[in-house]
């Protein structure tokens, strides 16, 4: 029988989803992204030594990398057609095949130039920055529930293109110059653009959906890639500081065109510590400016950088009452811990218990960025470890410090740990029970 996996991440993002992606599709023929767009960022670090290469994957499933996996993108994912285009070229100058593994849902909504305009316009003109990567992907999802977006499959009717695209640009047009007092996008160098875009699409269209089920019924392992995290679902997130699309383990379902029934395990990806890119709450943040704190070393130690912003990630302890939010909202089976040698050498480690919020302690984390705003973190803490933890690959083989701050974590949580990642690369990685066995 085949078993199919969603690998979802349970923080803000930035997780390390991409490598445990990568690693799992050694028992996977296919893989799918079912949400987001080009705002996601997951890098994979293949190899060793000199021929090491690092890949940084925006749209293109992460299962590409392994020869013979089939990738998927689903109707979840708005699509900047160009940024695909360039990352296949990438890619293929790397010496990937791609043209015959990859296929691409006509069902996308497509993110255009006005798009990617309005979304800059609105982030400039605001006094609290949500932080949105500025790449349209907001505004594109907007389209889309107002019903008036173009999708991949328009692509397909030149004339009927035009005429749905003149309607919407000249909406969006009138809001760019009249409310955003920018210069208004050129609707026929958009049509020309997009029937460039057009010719050059149409190898990777396919019914992603009848795929799909055509290769469960083949009994062939699926493994579904979410992007962004949990805590940045539009629905419970840590509104309005979240993405524009679903996030949680569910929306696989909707954003790839399967039934749930077709869901069997859901693993939860983790950091030992907690990130946060851009605006937001943020309850156990540490400074990460200030040098020898642990802030500081999750920061540099971590290369807490953005893969697509570029920005530094805010840090902070462990938060075990927002996972267990992520848990509850994604029905987890297992978790995937990474990044614990960052905090190899830290004495003393913190993990975020709960909150006292408006005088009352509550042990979850809970819904709207408001309320969160208010919360005061209630911490414990617990010994650190001197030994290195970088590369291991058997619990037992871990410092006891580190055994037993993952088994608080597993208790805290609620949730078993599954698997944990000790570094980069595809055999750094403590298999306690395998997700697809």
């Amino acid at each position: 029988m085949a078993k199919n996996l969603v690998v979802i991440g349970t923080q803000w993002g930035d997780e390390g989803k991409g490598k445990i992606v990568d690693w799992l599709t050694d028992h996977a023929e296919g893989v799918v992204r079912f949400q987001g767009g080009h705002n996601a960022g997951h890098t994979l670090v293949i190899g060793q030594g000199s021929s090491q290469k690092e890949y940084k994957l925006n749209l293109v499933p992460s299962g590409i990398i392994r020869k013979n996996v089939d990738c998927f993108i689903g109707n979840g994912v708005v699509l900047d057609i160009e940024h695909l285009l360039h990352e296949i070229k990438t890619l293929e100058a790397d010496g990937i095949e791609v043209k015959s593994r990859l296929f691409v849902s006509p069902g996308c909504p497509l993110i255009l130039k006005h798009h990617v305009a309005l979304d800059q316009g609105r982030e400039a003109m605001r006094e609290a920055k949500i932080g949105t990567t500025g790449k349209g992907i907001g505004p594109a999802y907007e389209d889309k529930v107002a019903r008036r977006s173009l999708r991949v499959y328009d692509l397909l009717n030149p004339d009927n293109f035009k005429n749905k695209l003149v309607e919407v640009m000249d909406y969006h047009n009138f809001v760019l110059q009249h409310y955003l007092k920018k210069d208004p996008i050129d609707v026929n160098q958009q049509f020309d653009l997009s029937m460039t875009h057009a010719e050059k699409i149409k190898p990777y269209l396919a019914d992603v959906s009848q795929k799909l089920y055509e290769a469960n019924a083949k009994n062939k392992n699926l493994l579904f890639e979410g992007a962004q995290g949990s805590l940045l679902d539009i629905d419970h997130g840590t509104y309005p500081y979240v993405t524009s699309s679903n996030c949680v383990s569910g929306q696989a379902a909707a954003g790839a065109g399967v039934g749930p029934h077709m869901l069997h395990y859901i693993l939860g990806i983790t950091k030992a510590y907690t990130t946060r890119v851009g605006g937001g709450p943020f309850p156990s943040e540490l400074d990460i400016e200030t040098q020898e704190t642990p802030g500081y070393q999750m920061s540099t130690k971590g290369k807490e950088i953005g893969t697509v912003t570029k920005r530094k990630r805010r840090c902070g302890w462990f938060d075990a009452a927002a996972l267990k939010r992520s848990a509850m909202i994604n029905s987890l089976t297992g978790l995937c811990i990474t990044k614990l040698d960052v905090l190899d050498g830290i004495k003393k480690i913190g993990i975020c218990v709960g909150y006292e919020l408006d005088g009352k302690k509550i042990d979850l984390l809970p819904l709207g960025a408001d309320q969160v705003e208010r919360c005061k973190p209630i911490f414990i803490e617990v010994d650190g470890w001197d030994e290195s933890t970088f590369g291991i690959k058997s619990m037992d083989d871990l410092p006891k410090n580190a055994q037993l701050y993952l088994k608080t974590l597993e208790k805290l949580c609620e949730v078993p740990i599954h698997v944990v990642s000790t570094g980069p690369e595809r055999d750094e990685t403590i298999v306690l029970k395998h997700p697809f066995e």
